[in-house]
């Protein structure tokens, strides 16, 4: 005769025993995972840190080389030996490095718009806020609306709180659907300048390429001997009214190979065809390069990691006073 109650026990000790058989199986595959996973962020993370050394090693030599470049010729900067923006590139190991140094000064410095370097003591530069409309206006931003974004910018840097006409303080900003504040000092990035009023998304999208923040509230220290004919718009800024882009394009595309020994030399035939400009503008006008922008990409084993830097050369030796990180896949 067969025990029925003992057989269900079996039965149900062995259903128990399948359960958890199971459970361990599914707990052991989620522990394998998670392992792997971590094991994969380990050896990336590693990869980023490799990479990134190598990229601050590739910016030590840019560096460098950037300080030979201007000792060899202190009195000018010119684009003799194919410097400008020319890929470099630098064996590491497990991958390559490729480094680009620019000319960091031919671009409009935001922090122009106001003077003073004491940053408790900031006030509205009227030429650097005339000279960002200028600029936006060569870029083809509607004249009314490149007023309100320069007026604007003025307003954001400076450190009073009394708007200018068309311009905008804390009382605009509290206004919007996250209220924030003027930040009242130097930009550091130039993406903040997003948060500046009348500067739309189209606007920053077309103006970002020509514009940086450099880290003092000199006019912009456009260099004439490595400015670029595709940058004309930065010259054109110059003469406000004076000359049109396509001008400024034929002039830099005139330049001497050897580039002009001074402004003077640069400025005299300008002023015999009634091109004058205003005697600020004329100092800020250089044939050395003081500021130099640094990139390094580096890919090791399929981890892409971008530095940029940018390099003071202003006094000797070079150094660096501002970085930028960025990385891929």
């Amino acid at each position: 005769m067969v025990d029925a109650g003992g057989h269900n026990e079996r039965g149900a000790a062995l259903l128990t025993v399948l359960l958890l058989v199971a459970v361990m199986a599914v707990v052991a595959s989620t522990a394998l995972e998670r392992l792997a996973l971590a094991t994969r962020m380990t050896g990336n993370g590693g990869s980023i840190d490799q990479a990134r050394a190598f990229a601050d090693a590739g910016v030590e030599i840019a560096r460098i080389r950037i300080g030979d470049l201007v000792a060899a010729n202190p009195g000018k900067t010119t684009l003799a030996g194919n410097w400008m923006g020319t890929a470099q590139p630098i064996p590491v190991p497990g991958g390559m490095a490729t480094a680009r140094v620019t000319d960091g000064g031919n671009c409009f410095n935001l922090n122009s718009v106001v003077a003073g370097e004491n940053e408790a003591n900031l006030k509205v530069r009227p030429v650097g806020i005339s000279q960002f409309q200028a600029l936006l206006q060569a870029l083809g931003v509607d004249a009314r609306q490149a007023q309100l974004a320069a007026t604007s910018l003025g307003d954001w840097i400076d450190t009073d709180s009394v708007p200018q006409p068309g311009g905008a303080e804390d009382e605009s900003y509290a206004q919007a659907a996250r209220p924030y504040r003027a930040a009242n000092r130097f930009m550091v990035d130039p993406s903040e300048l997003r948060a500046v009023a009348g500067v739309t998304p189209a606007i920053y999208d077309v103006v970002r390429p020509w514009i940086c923040a450099l880290p003092t509230a000199e006019l912009s220290p456009i260099n004439i001997n490595t400015l670029l004919p595709s940058q004309a718009p930065l010259f054109a800024m110059l003469l406000q009214g004076q000359i049109s882009v396509a001008q400024a394009r034929e002039l830099l595309a005139r330049r001497p190979v050897e580039g002009y020994g001074s402004t003077f030399q640069f400025w005299q035939p300008l002023a015999s065809q009634g091109i004058n400009p205003l005697e600020e503008v004329g100092q800020q006008v250089k044939v050395t390069t003081g500021f130099f922008g640094v990139e390094v990409s580096v890919d090791v084993g399929g981890t892409e990691v971008v530095e940029q830097a940018l390099v003071d050369a202003r006094e000797s030796p070079a150094r660096l006073i501002r970085r930028n990180w960025g990385s891929g896949a």
